[in-house]
């Protein structure tokens, strides 16, 4: 009892030194974003959106701008949520104004309808979201069915030692210690594409909630900014479980559980899991499609594409050029990248689609 209270204070303290609880979430600006310098005669191309995707885009924009000086190329992980926001361009500052948009959650057909110029979303990488948790004493790794998955994230499930944990990890002694979910606090594409998986698989919360960028958590949960803020909340609370995109919680070191996928096999994130998730994925022509829960029994069972948005018809048509080089160096020569930071490389032919439609980009 003196260790579950003792994490639980711990779990709080966390919770009352970032000034947010399951019950008050104080609204907080992003950090401020400098524009970097632009040299005479080179073009500015900005940025804005998701941060699953952050670690691999700040790579590739940083080989790609060595490799074409002319280009200085700005990236805001500011969310999914607010890069779509701002990529449709209603009611935004001019300082907000982007050339694209990044999110893990596809614009739907009003958001795009409210775009002028025409939008092209193109898939551009893939990933997994980990379920990232903090028992430091817990071995071996932790093993979640999709039961317990979904109670822990209603806040029906309080405690490790709960049997619906317990089943599915025989001979482990789990502690008694009170469960503190770790959510984002802003809309985000991991979200979506976390609840995508929890609408897939169970009754209750597709009831309840559905999936979606952002959610009114039940529960016991703190709330962080950005896969980065997550990973960081998870790291410093014994006790706490998350979601996360896995490169951020393989960044941190933090241990991830392994989940039971449709075929009853507990699955790791890796990058053959997560290539088997997306093995026979089949891209409309719209080039929007979710694998909420893959079949194969290898497959790691929450994997997400994310796309890059993209305005059809540009205004300034030379920098449309620009814009339309650099991603089609991404799909290309940038897919070599994406592995050994924790991405998961597009299949080949989910990258004819999307470079197809980036030929579409005027």
């Amino acid at each position: 009892m003196r260790h579950r209270l003792a994490a639980a204070l711990c779990a709080l303290s966390v919770a009352i030194v970032s000034g947010c609880t399951a019950q008050a979430v104080p609204s907080r600006e992003p950090a401020g974003h400098a524009k970097p310098e632009v040299p005479p005669g080179a073009t500015l191309i900005e940025g804005a959106g998701a941060t699953f995707p952050s670690a691999l885009y700040e790579i590739w924009f940083q080989k790609y701008q060595e490799a074409h000086p002319k280009q200085v190329i700005s990236y805001e992980a500011v969310g999914s949520g607010e890069g779509v926001r701002r990529f449709v361009g209603a009611n935004v500052k001019d300082e907000e104004r982007v050339d694209f948009g990044a999110s893990d959650a596809a614009m739907r057909d009003d958001e795009i309808a409210n775009v002028p110029a025409g939008v092209v979303l193109v898939p551009v990488t893939a990933g997994s979201v980990a379920v990232a948790y903090n028992l430091p004493d817990l071995q071996p790794d932790l093993q979640l069915s999709r039961d317990a998955l979904t109670g822990i994230f209603l806040g029906e499930i309080k405690t490790w030692n709960d049997p619906r944990i317990a089943r599915a990890n025989p001979g482990v002694t789990l502690p008694d210690l009170t469960i503190v979910t770790v959510v984002r606090q802003e809309g985000s594409g991991t979200t979506f594409a976390f609840t995508k998986h929890l609408d897939a698989t169970s009754d209750i919360w597709r009831s309840q909630y559905g999936a979606a960028t952002s959610i009114n958590w039940p529960g016991n949960s703190m709330r962080a900014t950005g896969n980065e803020g997550v990973a960081g909340r998870i790291k410093h609370a014994v006790g706490s479980i998350g979601y996360v995109g896995y490169e951020f919680a393989r960044k941190a070191n933090l241990r991830v559980a392994r989940l039971e996928n449709r075929a009853g096999q507990f699955i790791a994130p890796t990058e053959a899991s997560s290539s088997s998730a997306l093995a026979d994925v089949q891209l409309p022509e719209n080039l929007r499609a979710y694998v909420p829960d893959p079949a194969g029994a290898d497959a790691y069972p929450i994997v997400t594409l994310t796309w890059i948005l993209l305005y059809r018809h540009n205004a300034d048509a030379q920098k449309g050029r620009e814009v339309h080089d650099l991603f089609r160096w991404c799909l290309t020569d940038g897919q070599q990248f994406a592995a050994s930071l924790g991405y998961t490389p597009l299949p080949p032919a989910i990258i004819s689609q999307s470079l197809a439609a980036l030929e579409t980009v005027r």
